[in-house]
């Protein structure tokens, strides 16, 4: 059973049904038993709690019938004992949501404090997830107990915006802090951290108004001044010390020595020229030597091209580090033209580790990204260089002595304490040929043997290896001997589970090795594994190093039953998974399959080749996954590769499946000659599907694919979807937006908001932020601009739980919208630019360009036309010729027409405006009634005479099926015409035109 004092009393049992247990007076003393979960509390703590200062006569007794009645309710699932001095509610504390919340809040700041951001991060959002209004409102009396919670709640609030800002967050985090500082205007912590977001965000400048404001409210308020953090803060940004993060770069547990010669070298030449690549021998240290020389570049990106067999997948390991990935709305994309795109504009240096298996490839694209993107440069490491024109090679030789000497004493000394030097320790660096994998493999052996020992088996090894094949690679002549000591290290029972470990190409963690690899409790043997540095532990995950996996890999006797393992257990997992990603538990599940990207993907590719039907339900399983976490186009080479294994026609019973294939072919790119056929095939399989699907999302992809023209009937729809609620939510989803294209507004709204309603059910944020985003606009439309703003700001808490960044973007220029309708035009136009920014680091032109006419109708609206003229024709090129993006062109249009009109040009205005109505007619089958809605009223606003103004407006709002009270351009044009006309005149014009509706915009 679980309880939750964190907002009104909810107790449920395991399978979540909720037990009542009485009135207000058995609410209250379970609280109090709950606030000490599996602890007494005493009879006087109990009394004191319910009845006050004055308890009645018998209040003793009072207290054991109420524990019997409240005994009775919980039954059987939960005790509560008595004992000497009182009660006892026989529960832990994990099931109490304030204790939880207690225990996250401390493992958040222990991570915060290890520098562990993410995890951090994760635990603070987990605990402030937990609360679900003010905490104990069934105790009135517990004053100090609420004050505590709330203390600690706000802590954990400001911890986790600490660990947001590490990570990399700051303008999201904007709106929030404000919020906060109207609730606790004297939080010097708050005032920090938002001068720490603005600056992150590009708004230095706000960022030191807020120091000025923190300073005059401490002095009016306290008579004091900032605290010597916030002074010191202050003093930082003015110093333009703040940075931005560097994705994905890992974080190194151990100190780096040496290589200052190296460092030196590249710094100038990093300053000097766009590409610099690291060569030298496998294990010489080129990884670490690149991610210690990114410590000075903010943005640096760190892209793993070791674990990458197919070369088509470079484009897509590079957009997964730089966290672009699809959106609901986003149309499919090129993964190398996406990256251009996203990058086009960008500053970044961009590592790409371990080139040297796909080098010809990788300097492909790397020239590419060097000729389209002027901001960009390259560091690269490889056994061999990249051959491109200006690239400047830095050899990483092995260390010298002294600095092999110091770092072997080093890792030694994290081995055994204490460790002095030794007069053999130079010897052995010299025997290792002084390459720091070999080093470092070497030391960790001093946990169980001397120097001696060491030093004496390293050379019986090395006299054997030194004599071979002289013509093999350096890495196969010094570090495979190295390797091949340590292996002989091991006992049978170690070498046969770092065999089978080598199945994982990503890791793993305790339950897969103990699943895949057949070993019943393998935490011992793990455990050894990583003592003698054959396997890296982190966060509970066990990693191969790649040098070590390859040679492993070549002593494995049974490759061919481990492969079908990992692949019957990963393609289990995504099946575990796929509905939990649908739900409230989306979050961590999420964060799983990223962890096991690579595995996940190393098992698909061996079912396309032994097992095509098991691969088709692993790829389904894993398409919304992809969807939700991953570039369109890297699932699209496998999807044909499938294809050809299963032929032309779906296997048996796996005809949803096989749709979902054919789908994640479609790129919608036109450069396919064969993708019309695929769509017409979806569309058959998908009319033919006339039970519910096992895979509703399958709905949401189909829409992306087919478009509107191949729309299935809304009565097949309400089958498919059958009754679970998550379908029937997504089900009402759409047909809220059917009803808004058709100008029902009303029926549409109410749509929205019970699809809203059936997500929350769920716990889906991205069904709810898809859902709370229209919902604004709607009360945005209508003049409710608080109303509008809460909405989106909900939606946007959600997104960035997601990690969202293309409806961050969506959100945000809503948001923006209604802001500068209400008339704040400058924070208008930050979430503007924010917005294009965040949909231009995604690769999603489509967003750029909506996010630029925003830009472009805030200059209008502020009375600059030549800055807004240029805005919309940025946004027009940016404009992508497909279905998504035909109703944002005539809104472009409309924008260019307005501006026109402003500078005086009503016939230049009048051409703009029926370029837009032709593009809303023609650009799809059916009209786009809401793009001819806003046609019609900007024709009314360069009308030659306010009757045919007047029928415009009319048109519009009967186009729109609603009136549009909340836009200002509208609302002036209606003013200007009804001072023209009289009110019967501008009446009976009006009604003339809406009841014509598309008619009123056809020529006369």
């Amino acid at each position: 059973m679980r309880f939750g004092i964190l907002g009104p009393l909810d107790i449920r049992t395991d399978d979540g049904v909720r037990v009542d247990p009485g009135g207000p007076r058995p609410r209250a003393l379970l609280t109090l038993l709950l606030l000490d979960a599996g602890r007494t509390v005493s009879v006087e703590r109990l009394i004191d709690g319910l009845y006050g200062a004055e308890p009645p006569v018998g209040a003793a007794n009072a207290l054991q019938s109420q524990i019997s009645r409240l005994r009775r309710r919980l039954a059987p699932h939960t005790e509560i004992e008595a004992t000497a001095a009182g009660y006892r509610i026989a529960v832990t504390a994990d099931t109490t949501d304030a204790l939880q919340f207690e225990k996250l809040v401390a493992d958040g700041r222990a991570a915060l404090a290890a520098g562990d951001h993410q995890r951090a991060a994760a635990a603070l959002r987990d605990a402030l997830a937990l609360w679900r209004g003010p905490a104990l409102p069934d105790l009135p009396d517990a004053h100090a107990e609420r004050a505590r919670l709330a203390e600690l709640r706000l802590a954990a609030v400001q911890d986790r915006i600490d660990a947001d800002l590490a990570l990399g967050c700051g303008p999201e985090l904007v709106p929030e802090l404000r919020t906060l500082l109207s609730a606790y205007p004297l939080g010097e912590r708050l005032y920090g951290q938002l001068m720490r977001a603005l600056h992150a965000d590009g708004r230095p400048a706000e960022a030191l108004t807020v120091f000025e404001e923190a300073r005059r409210t401490l002095a009016d308020e306290l008579g004091a001044d900032p605290s010597p953090e916030l002074s010191a803060l202050h003093l930082e940004l003015l110093r333009g010390r703040r940075t931005e993060r560097r994705k994905g770069v890992p974080a190194q547990l151990t100190r780096f020595v040496g290589r200052e010669t190296e460092l030196d070298r590249i710094a100038g030449a990093l300053s000097e020229a766009r590409l610099v690549t690291l060569t030298g021998p496998g294990g010489a240290g080129k990884t670490r030597l690149a991610i210690e020389a990114t410590q000075a570049h903010a943005g640096a990106c760190f892209v793993e091209l070791a674990p990458l067999t197919d070369a088509t997948r470079i484009p897509y390991a590079v957009l997964t580090a730089l966290g672009v990935r699809d959106g609901f709305r986003t149309p499919a994309t090129d993964g190398t033209d996406r990256l251009l795109a996203a990058l086009e504009d960008r500053e970044s240096l961009l590592v790409l580790d371990n080139c040297e298996h796909l080098v010809e490839e990788a300097a492909g694209l790397t020239a590419r990204l060097l000729a389209a993107c002027p901001g960009v440069r390259v560091l690269a490491t490889s056994r061999e260089s990249l051959g491109i024109t200006g690239e400047v090679v830095v050899p990483v030789p092995p260390l010298p002595p002294e600095p092999a000497v110091r770092l072997f004493l080093d890792r030694a000394r994290a081995v055994r304490p204490g460790f002095e030097s030794h007069a053999r320790v130079a010897g052995i660096c010299a025997a290792l040929d002084g390459l720091p994998l070999a080093i470092e493999l070497a030391a960790a052996r001093l946990r169980t043997l001397t120097p001696d020992e060491l030093a004496e088996r390293l050379d019986d090894r090395f006299r054997l290896l030194s004599r071979g094949d002289r013509s093999k690679a350096p890495r196969h002549r010094t570090l495979r001997a190295v390797v091949e000591w340590s292996w002989d290290l091991l006992d049978d029972e170690e070498r046969e589970l770092a065999s089978r470990l080598t199945v994982f190409p990503g890791g793993a963690g305790l339950e897969a090795v103990e699943t895949v690899c057949a070993t019943p409790y393998p935490e011992d043997l793990l455990a050894s594994l990583v003592e003698k540095s054959f396997l890296e532990v982190s966060e509970g995950r066990y990693r191969m190093l790649e040098t070590i996996r390859a040679f492993a890999a070549e002593r494995c006797d049974r490759v061919r039953p481990l492969r079908d393992a990992h692949a019957a257990y990963f393609r289990e997992l995504a099946e575990r998974a796929e509905p939990a990603l649908r739900g409230g538990g989306q979050l961590p599940w999420l964060a799983r399959l990223d962890a096991e990207r690579d595995n996940l993907d190393a098992a698909l590719r061996h079912l396309v080749a032994t097992a095509p039907e098991d691969a088709l339900r692993l790829m389904a399983a894993l398409s919304w996954f992809w969807r939700l976490r991953a570039p369109h186009g890297e699932r699209v080479p496998l999807a044909h590769a499938l294809l050809a294994a299963l032929g032309d026609s779906p296997p048996p019973g796996l005809a949803e499946e096989y749709a979902l294939c054919l789908m994640n072919t479609v790129t919608g790119r036109g450069d396919d000659p064969g993708e019309p056929g695929r769509i017409a095939r979806v569309a058959a399989l998908m009319h033919a599907l006339d039970g519910p699907l096992r895979l509703p999302f399958t709905m949401v992809l189909w829409s992306l694919a087919g478009g509107p023209l191949y729309a299935v009937n809304d009565a097949l729809l309400a089958v498919q979807v059958g009754d679970r609620p998550w379908g029937r939510a997504l089900l009402d989803l759409g047909l809220a937006y059917q009803a808004q294209f058709k100008g029902d507004p009303a029926a549409s709204e109410a749509t929205f908001a019970r699809s809203l309603a059936g997500f929350r059910t769920t716990g889906d944020r991205w069904g709810m932020a898809n859902c709370l985003d229209p919902l604004g606009g709607f009360a945005g439309r209508r003049g409710e601009y608080d109303r509008a703003l809460e909405l989106f700001d909900e939606g946007l808490e959600y997104v960035r739980e997601l990690d969202a960044p293309e409806e961050t973007s969506d959100l945000l220029r809503s948001r923006a919208t209604v802001l500068l309708y209400r008339g704040d035009t400058e924070e208008a136009v930050a979430h503007f630019s924010r917005a294009a920014d965040l949909a231009r680091a995604a690769g999603a032109p489509d967003k750029v360009a909506a996010a630029r006419r925003g830009l472009g109708d805030s200059a209008r609206l502020s009375g600059h036309g030549h800055h807004a003229r240029v805005h919309y024709e940025s946004a027009l090129e940016a404009c992508a010729a497909n279905w998504f993006s035909a109703g944002e062109t005539v809104l472009i249009l409309i924008g260019l027409g307005r501006t026109a009109a402003a500078e005086g040009d009503p016939e230049q205005a009048h051409d703009w405006f029926s370029q837009a109505r032709t593009h809303a007619l023609e650009a799809l089958d059916a009209p786009d009634l809401l793009a001819l809605a806003a046609v019609a009223e900007a024709l009314a606003s360069v009308a030659p005479h306010p009757g045919r103004a007047a029928e415009l407006l009319g048109a519009a709002e009967g186009l729109r099926g609603a009136s549009a009270e909340g836009d200002p351009d509208v609302v002036r044009t209606k003013e200007s015409v009804r001072r023209q006309l009289s009110p019967e005149a501008y009446d009976k014009a009006f009604e003339h035109g809406r009841a014509l509706r598309s008619a009123a915009v056809s020529e006369r």
